[in-house]
């Protein structure tokens, strides 16, 4: 199957994001694609913001974006766009570091207002690196994303409902085969 690098662009070790992309991941390892975790806030800041694409934390990521047959990126919604750490690590990838992979775009927030910003703010970034195919993105409101006291997540139903799909379609796009709910 697929290697699949999950791209978390919070800023916080507390993420709704980052949240639900590990249950995702959790997905796409029952589908039987080997799924790697990145979360950007683990970078050092001195590597981020010092512009030096050559520092060892840059050319390591650079390296499990270059492996990846595909990418989940996930990132909260600030001032309607993608985060500042994440828009930091892509400024220092290569031009294309996406060429030929697949993405799943994915936002959380706090409004609907900032529905839009996956299509009109990230998935431009997406498109001029060079992604193959950006399969539908989504995003998924803080309020439908709940931490339990034993830590686990629980997501709104309706969440559940859509993102199964959009999990299916990304692993079917690598290669994958579907999730049982989509293959009934």
């Amino acid at each position: 199957m697929a290697t699949v690098l999950s791209v978390s662009g919070s800023p916080s070790a507390s993420s709704r994001t980052g949240r639900l992309l590990r249950h995702l991941d959790q997905q796409l390892i029952a589908q039987g694609h080997d799924v790697v975790p990145l979360d950007v806030r683990t970078i050092p800041a001195q590597a981020l913001l010092g512009a030096d694409p050559r520092h060892p934390a840059i050319v390591e990521a650079a390296e499990l974006f270059a492996r990846a047959d595909g990418l989940v990126v996930g990132t909260p919604v600030y001032k309607a766009s993608y985060s500042g750490v994440l828009k930091a690590l892509l400024d220092l990838l290569p031009q294309y570091a996406l060429a030929g992979k697949t993405v799943l775009p994915l936002a959380t927030g706090g409004s609907v207002a900032h529905v839009l910003a996956i299509d009109y703010a990230l998935r431009p970034v997406l498109t001029s690196m060079g992604a193959a195919h950006i399969v539908q993105g989504w995003f998924t409101l803080d309020k439908d994303i709940t931490v339990r006291e034993d830590g686990t997540l629980a997501l709104a139903p309706a969440v559940v409902e859509a993102l199964s799909p959009i999990v299916d379609q990304f692993s079917a796009a690598l290669g994958g085969r579907p999730a049982l709910s989509t293959a009934a």
